[in-house]
């Protein structure tokens, strides 16, 4: 007998070799290459084909259907990430590290929602004894409705959902689902690939909401194929460390709402709750010290203000280091060069630290000037006048350029007491902000010795 031809599948392209390599020529991953058996095909797919002429309407002829009414989580920020709940027939995508709380925070969603309607949460990761022990922890086990299952067969869920007895269903986790028929293992392209593609037909076609959750790589991104992004509807982000400090939970892709909104979470010994105020929480225990800034950022649409601290020594050896927590090391690299560039900072022989309080990771152009206020405090030892917030991009040249929604920034700041905001010319209509053209006139107009 003829041994079966094997062929080698990227894991992270679904890109196909004739033989083994250490690197994908495709996308250039390294050690994904995985051995496969392609499946035998008797005929070709032309000639297999039984389609057949499509009658196409005019787009003015093409009736609305009414949507059903939207499924609420029981948190009001979720609902808003999500664009007002889960919508009946979607299939939302939720990817993040491992223990950061995902499980956790779809156990309080399926406990609310089961007190009114049929959940079914499927686990291929644990058995349902143990899924039952985080939902007594939780106290999530007094309803009839949430139903529980161990499971690993992609078929099963999808006939399942199929039968339209459940309003919700949650899948955890996608890299463990495989289909019968496909022979690679779980958590391969194509086993991920057809199995969210059945769940993903039983789902619209019972009208079922469904929640997928993905495992998520080294470098941060949704592990298995790109195609599963596109698939489903809605893309959440699970952000923040999972040793402490702030989750986040954003939406990357979203056919139903905006991707600006952000909800936010601290974990506690009941499960994930929302932060109702998570500016003061964050600016709670800050010390009003040379080298701490508090910048106005955003998060998707949400004003916050976060403590930026500096932390600038004398280098012990040739090379000064640069190291950035919650804030781009590249970034941080390029603003030390236009301080230096750009005022009277010698920082040549100086190790410059940051650190963004809380946890958070910042992604906002505007906290180019807090961070190198925070800087130029802690190197020239002086310190900030009392009650200022700090937001603007720096350019290459020095000069303070404008930022995204600066009167969210500024209506935040004066809530929790601030007196004034140190903020680009662009935002000098508002009374409350003082403008600074240039990195050395807000150096130079802020700073002062203690």
């Amino acid at each position: 007998m003829a041994k079966a031809k094997t062929k080698f599948v990227c894991q992270q392209c679904g890109a196909s070799f004739p033989k083994w390599a250490g690197r994908c020529e495709n996308c250039g991953a390294w050690n994904s290459l995985l051995e496969t058996t392609p499946e035998s095909v008797g005929k070709s797919a032309v000639s297999r084909s039984s389609g057949r002429k499509i009658n196409a309407k005019r787009i003015g002829d093409v009736k609305v259907d009414q949507v059903s009414k939207r499924i609420d989580t029981g948190i009001a920020d979720l609902n808003q990430v999500l664009g007002g709940g889960l919508m009946p027939g979607g299939v939302t995508l939720i990817a993040g590290q491992p223990g950061i709380g995902k499980s956790t925070i779809l156990m309080q969603l399926a406990s609310f929602i089961s007190k009114s309607q049929k959940v079914l949460y499927a686990s291929g990761e644990e058995s349902a004894s143990q899924v039952k022990l985080r939902a007594e922890r939780l106290g999530a086990t007094g309803s009839d409705n949430l139903y529980l299952t161990a499971t690993t067969s992609a078929d099963d869920v999808a006939t399942t959902i199929s039968s339209g007895d459940y309003q919700l269903a949650i899948v955890d986790s996608m890299q463990t689902m495989a289909m019968a028929e496909v022979s690679s293992a779980p958590g391969t392209v194509s086993q991920i690939t057809n199995s969210a593609n059945i769940i993903i037909r039983a789902a619209k076609a019972a009208n079922t909401s469904v929640i997928l959750v993905g495992h998520i790589t080294k470098e941060g991104s949704i592990a298995g194929p790109k195609v599963l992004e596109h698939l489903v509807d809605v893309v959440l982000s699970f952000e923040g460390d999972r040793y402490g400090g702030f989750k986040m939970i954003r939406a990357v892709k979203n056919r139903y709402g905006s991707t600006s909104e952000v909800a936010i979470f601290d974990m506690t010994d009941q499960g994930l709750k929302i932060v109702e105020n998570p500016s003061a929480a964050l600016l709670e225990e800050r010390a009003d010290t040379d080298g701490s800034i508090v910048l106005a950022t955003l998060e998707g649409n949400r004003p916050l203000l976060v403590e930026i601290q500096a932390l600038v020594n004398k280098s012990n050896f040739g090379y000064p280091k640069r190291a950035a927590s919650g804030f781009d090391a590249n970034r941080l690299t390029l603003l030390v060069a236009v301080l230096e560039r750009r005022t009277k900072l010698d920082l040549s022989d100086k190790d410059i630290f940051i650190n963004v309080v809380g946890g958070l990771k910042l992604n906002d152009r505007a906290a180019d000037l807090a961070v190198c206020m925070a800087i130029a405090s802690a190197a020239a030892e002086r310190k900030l006048r009392d009650g200022a917030v700090v937001f603007g991009e720096i350019g290459l040249g020095g000069e303070i350029r404008s930022a995204s929604m600066p009167e969210k920034r500024i209506a935040e700041a004066k809530k929790l007491g601030f007196k004034y905001a140190i903020a680009p010319r662009s935002a000098a209509k508002n009374k409350f902000v003082v403008p600074a053209t240039d990195l050395r006139d807000a150096l130079n107009q802020h700073l002062h010795r203690k």
